[in-house]
């Protein structure tokens, strides 16, 4: 596998100290969000320009990463038509700035039907899931014409939030540019955390073919919660997941998340041995 980290999660420092301290600790990719770019140059999606990219595939290139997820993780559920159009535009913009930074995917996920964002029963609805396949399609098919895979990610909260319903999107679309990032504990919660083994078997038989990337992280259970945390804290079978894809993802992007700069070294080392196990 190629594991590195998600680029904010890393030391404050300038986006190129940030780069040479990731070649330093090994990393051989990053997750970066369209947001660490505003901070770092004080710009909106307007400033996403063919310099800019070309820049940074240099400074890249220059410390051997990769771009495993330019991430664009706005909520395309949003019923607020102003709002809506916004945020579609501005994934335009970010895959359109992708395929000239030569990022793996574009990633995202899959939203609520309100303006804030949150979770209500209404994310798992049918019509949450048809009102985002709407939503998604004219991304979608831009990201066709210009190259780029967008990669949806399950997440328990938000609307597409098994593999079913992920394979269902995949179905709606019959995109090749529409895949999958696979975070097994943001598809877990307090309802189904026992039966993950189930779970991660499922996922690789229903939608394993589109996974193109894999967030890294772990989870326990406290007081009825299910809290996250670095790969090898806690409960999720590493062992399982290690297995498929080393068999059937060689080189696969792994970003770590929900670390800090004194937890990622231990998870990165977790990470690798238990690939090498596997």
């Amino acid at each position: 596998m190629k594991a590195g980290i998600r680029f904010h999660d890393m030391e404050a420092r300038s986006l190129e100290e940030r780069l040479a301290l990731a070649e330093r600790k090994g990393y051989r990719c990053i997750h970066l969000a369209n947001f660490v770019l505003y901070r770092e140059y004080g710009i909106t999606a307007a400033g996403l320009t063919p310099g800019l990219a070309m820049y940074l595939k240099e400074l890249l290139a220059k410390y051997h990463l990769d771009v495993a997820v330019f991430g664009c993780y706005l909520n395309l559920a949003n019923p607020d038509p102003v709002q809506l159009q916004a945020i579609q535009q501005e994934y335009l913009d970010c895959i359109r700035f992708a395929a000239w930074l030569g990022a793996g995917v574009v990633g995202t996920e899959t939203g609520a039907p309100n303006t804030e964002y949150r979770y209500e029963e209404a994310c798992h609805s049918e019509e949450a899931l048809q009102t985002f396949i709407t939503n998604f399609r004219p991304v979608a098919e831009y990201a066709e014409k210009m190259g780029v895979v967008i990669a949806i990610e399950p997440v328990w909260r938000h609307i597409v939030y098994d593999e079913n319903r992920a394979r269902t999107v995949l179905d709606a679309l019959k995109s090749p540019n529409v895949q999958i990032i696979f975070d097994p504990v943001n598809m877990l919660a307090p309802e189904n955390e026992q039966r993950q083994n189930e779970l991660i078997s499922h996922t690789f038989e229903t939608i394993g073919k589109e996974i193109m990337v894999v967030h890294a992280k772990d989870f326990c259970m406290e007081n009825g919660q299910l809290l996250s945390g670095p790969a090898g804290t806690g409960c999720l079978n590493y062992s399982l997941i290690m297995k498929y894809l080393k068999a059937n993802k060689p080189y696969i992007h792994v970003t770590m998340e929900d670390t800090t700069p004194d937890t990622a070294g231990a998870a990165f080392e977790y990470l690798h041995k238990m690939w090498m196990e596997a």
